[in-house]
């Protein structure tokens, strides 16, 4: 898929979304991607994570055992990655702050994971989950995401494979340009935040 394929498959779901918002890491951005509407197609995601899962093999060298993903927002998207490569998938959740494996999950000693988010901005919940794989006992051998909206300069510690690479300015709260200053702000996403 090409860097307009996949966007336009973003804007078909009305997943790419313009204003003002608080991103799930307190930036704010003038853009913003909605995984969840991308990801309510089925056949959509099966498009996406295709095309995804292809990056991720030609990557990631190592056999994959297992997938890994941050909730909420990789829960879906790993999902359906698990299924493109043919491996289970299972997925941390937030207790406390900290990531943590509930409902029965666990990683194998030794397991190569492929560490698995819908969208990567800043890397923390990707070096969340990572970190939570490796305590776990696994090996991160690689990770991916369908978008990747640092420009390429988010560091999360393993090779990223990135449907489709976005360059969206994020400032913090004190640091808002004029245009995002006159515009208030909508928070969408995670941690807490609606």
């Amino acid at each position: 898929m090409s860097h307009d394929q996949v966007l336009d498959e973003f804007r078909a779901a009305g997943a790419l979304l313009e204003g003002h918002f608080i991103l799930s890491s307190g930036l704010h951005s003038s853009r913003y991607l909605q995984c969840a509407r991308v990801l309510m197609d089925p056949k959509r995601a099966e498009r996406l994570c295709a095309s995804l899962a292809a990056k991720v093999k030609a990557l990631v060298k190592s056999p994959i055992d297992l997938v890994a993903s941050p909730a909420m927002g990789g829960v879906v998207v790993g999902y359906e990655m698990g299924r493109q490569l043919g491996v289970p998938s299972l997925f941390f959740e937030r207790v406390d702050g900290k990531l943590m494996l509930r409902r029965g999950f666990s990683i194998p000693k030794g397991a190569r994971v492929l560490m698995v988010e819908d969208i990567v901005t800043t890397g923390l919940s990707s070096r969340e989950c990572i970190a939570g794989i490796n305590e776990e006992g696994g090996s991160t051998v690689g990770a991916a995401c369908l978008i990747d909206r640092s420009g390429g300069k988010a560091e999360i510690g393993v090779p990223l494979a990135a449907l489709t690479t976005l360059d969206i300015p994020a400032y913090a709260a004190d640091k808002l340009p004029p245009e995002l200053q006159a515009i208030p702000a909508i928070k969408p996403g995670s941690r807490g935040l609606k």
